[in-house]
C-alpha cells in the first residue's frame, strides 16, 4: 500500500483532489472491507472528493461527504499509516456542521511521517503510480502514452539501464507542473520512436 498511498499524497498535496482517489482506488477495492487499511482509504478518498466537490460550490455534496469520510476515519490512530489522519478528521468534523468552512479555513495538507510530499519527492515507482493518474485530470494530455512510457521504463530498469530517458521523462513529467506540456511532448515522442521500433521487428520471427 506504501507506494500507491505516497502517490496519492503527493497528488493531493499538488491541488489534484479528483486525481488523488485515482492513485488510491485500485489498492482499496483489493483490501477486505471493513478491515482498518480499507476505512483509512475509504475515508481519504472521500475526503478527497469533499475537497473537489467545494471547489466546485457543491455544498450539499460537501456535507455528506464529510459526514461518510468522518466516519470511515472515526476510529484510526491520529497518525494511521504515518498519515496525519487526526487533522484530516477534524477538518471533516468542522465542514460536517458548516461545509461553508471550507471558504474559511485551507483545507489540510496530507503528511506522511510528518512530511508534506510534494511530487519531487517520489521515488520512482510511486511517480509510476502518480503520473498517469496526472495525464487522466488534465486536458491535453493521453493517460495510455504515460502508462506506456513507464512500461518501457519498467522495461530498461530490468535490463539495467536506470539511466533510461522513460525513467527520467516520467519522473519529470509528474513533477515539474510548470513544463509538463512540453515534457509531455518530448515523452510521446519517445513512446512513438519506441513503439516504431517494436513494429518494426513484430512477426519477423514467427
Amino acid at each position: 500500500m506504501n507506494v500507491s498511498l505516497r502517490a496519492g499524497v503527493a497528488v493531493y498535496n499538488a491541488g489534484a483532489y479528483h486525481a488523488a482517489h485515482d492513485a488510491w482506488e485500485a489498492e482499496w477495492l483489493a483490501l477486505e472491507r471493513e478491515s482498518d487499511d480499507e476505512r483509512f482509504l475509504h475515508g481519504l478518498i472521500q475526503f478527497t472528493a469533499a475537497v473537489h466537490h467545494a471547489h466546485h460550490g457543491n455544498w450539499a455534496g460537501v456535507q455528506g461527504l464529510a459526514r461518510s469520510a468522518a466516519a470511515y476515519l472515526a476510529d484510526l490512530p491520529a497518525d494511521y499509516r504515518g498519515v496525519n489522519v487526526g487533522a484530516v478528521r477534524a477538518y471533516l468534523e468542522a465542514v460536517a456542521v458548516d461545509p461553508e468552512y471550507v471558504e474559511r479555513v485551507a483545507v489540510p495538507r496530507l503528511t506522511v511521517d510528518g512530511v508534506a510530499l510534494e511530487l519531487a519527492d517520489l521515488g520512482f515507482e510511486e511517480t509510476a503510480v502518480a503520473a498517469p493518474v496526472l495525464a487522466e485530470e488534465y486536458p491535453g494530455y493521453d493517460e495510455t502514452v504515460v502508462e506506456r512510457a513507464v512500461d518501457y521504463a519498467r522495461e530498461d530498469l530490468a535490463a539495467g539501464d536506470d539511466g533510461s530517458k522513460f525513467i527520467t521523462l516520467v519522473m519529470d513529467f509528474a513533477a515539474d507542473a510548470e513544463n509538463r506540456g512540453l515534457v509531455y511532448q518530448r515523452l510521446r515522442g519517445h513512446v512513438e520512436r519506441r513503439r516504431a521500433r517494436e513494429r518494426d521487428v513484430e512477426g519477423l520471427f514467427d
